[in-house]
């Protein structure tokens, strides 16, 4: 009886102690995919931040399909920190990509473990603030010389040789730059350069300039609003968040010598004049292509991803997100006033996707 007894009790211990893992199985199962959930982490160009932003809501949208449970996972935080920054946070442990409007060279790639693709392409417009002016036509050595403080007054010969109709007032010209590491700046740099033998000696193509004079400023939003806010202004800054800002925008010399306003048939007629089969990492300039119809002051924003000592599974949700936006999101690109990836660039990119470093 007393056998009985204690062995009743070792199956009730049993039986408790077995709910007891049990539950304590179900609590791991159902806690751990919430702390694993996170979502994909990027930083850097503002020169694509919005389309960035607006696949990003499409991520989401589409990996949801349509029901109300949604996780960390199936998101994308951003942060709008400029090209130099953004690869700069690259070392941080928790960032999946950098967006960067100037390409790393393939031996800084290697020697970190990264991939690097373009995923969009743009222009730089030259935004100004000059009442009566609805239309002006500048070039290169001219930015140039207005950059190096050698032209100050939008009634100089010069602005006037390339625009003998217009009645140019006898105004200021405040130069208006970014100060902090900026890709938009690097194209606008990498132009004055090919076109200014001065300029390229003193400054160069550079995301960090020490400006000879005018007024330096944070992020794209802030350029912008100094250039409402600044009779005689006149600025750099992505297309299309110019557009919608409504700035006077220029019309910029080519390398042909036809005068062309931003804008995406201008981006096109420049990727139309290179080869992206040519270079490693697809590591190429737009800036300054031949061409009557290229507009002379454009880029490509390139994902920079680090995948030495990461999970696959990690890489592999920044090139879905990407791939997602490749295939499905070029409209909302050209909405904005970008130029999408083309088909044959595509493919080139998703073979790139296989390796591994």
């Amino acid at each position: 009886m007393m056998k009985r007894s204690v062995l009743l009790m070792r199956q009730k211990i049993s039986c408790v102690s077995g709910i007891f893992v049990s539950a304590i199985m179900i609590f791991i199962v159902l806690m751990c995919p919430a702390a694993r959930a996170e979502p994909i982490r990027g930083a850097g160009s503002t020169f694509a931040a919005p389309i960035i932003a607006k696949w990003a809501e499409n991520y989401r949208v589409s990996r949801t399909d349509g029901g109300d449970f949604t996780s960390p996972d199936w998101t994308v935080d951003y942060e709008v920190v400029g090209s130099l920054a953004g690869v700069m946070r690259l070392g941080q442990p928790e960032m999946d990509f950098a967006a960067t409007d100037v390409p790393l060279s393939h031996t800084e790639l290697v020697k970190h473990g990264r991939q690097q693709f373009p995923i969009v392409l743009g222009s730089v417009a030259i935004a100004i603030n000059l009442q009566g002016i609805g239309q002006l036509n500048l070039s290169g050595p001219l930015l140039a010389d207005i950059y190096l403080g050698k032209i100050q007054s939008w009634s100089d010969p010069a602005i006037k040789q390339l625009n003998p109709e217009l009645n140019l007032p006898d105004v200021k010209i405040t130069p208006i730059h970014r100060k902090d590491g900026s890709g938009t700046t690097y194209m606008f740099t990498d132009y004055l350069s090919s076109t200014n033998d001065e300029w390229k000696t003193k400054y160069g193509a550079d995301t960090l300039i020490t400006w000879p004079w005018g007024t330096s400023v944070e992020g794209t939003q802030d350029l912008i609003l100094a250039v409402k806010a600044t009779k005689g202004a006149i600025a750099y800054a992505e297309y299309g968040q110019v557009e919608r800002a409504n700035l006077t925008v220029a019309s910029i010399q080519n390398k042909s010598g036809k005068f062309v306003l931003p804008g995406p048939e201008g981006v096109r007629a420049a990727q139309a004049a290179v080869d992206w089969t040519k270079v490693e990492d697809f590591a190429l300039s737009l800036t300054n292509q031949p061409g009557d119809d290229t507009y002379p002051i454009c880029g490509a924003t390139y994902a920079v991803v680090p995948m030495a000592g990461q999970s696959s599974g990690r890489y592999r949700r920044v090139h879905d997100y990407f791939r997602l936006a490749f295939e499905t999101g070029g409209k909302d690109a050209e909405a904005l006033r970008y130029v999408p990836i083309t088909e044959p660039l595509l493919s080139q990119i998703k073979q790139y996707w296989l390796r591994t470093p």
